[in-house]
């Protein structure tokens, strides 16, 4: 969930501003329309957009600005 007034990047000891949120679910324990959400900054936008591709886990990547939270399921 994006709620932080200031979110700050979701990688591992990164405490930048948040620029990107990265859209995923893991199809083993999610139902498909769920979306977990990290942030990350422009250093690690690629870095992380990669971790999570490779897994099959990437479903969006999305301005912070432009990020609308979808409706709970």
């Amino acid at each position: 969930m994006v709620s932080e007034e200031n979110p700050v990047c979701s990688a591992k000891g990164c405490r930048v501003d948040a620029v990107w949120v990265l859209a995923w679910n893991n199809p083993k324990l999610h139902a498909p329309e769920r979306r977990k959400t990290w942030l990350a900054c422009e250093e690690h936008r690629e870095h992380l957009s990669q971790f999570l591709g490779v897994r099959g886990f990437l479903k969006d990547v999305v301005k912070l600005a432009d990020w609308e939270e979808p409706p709970a399921v």
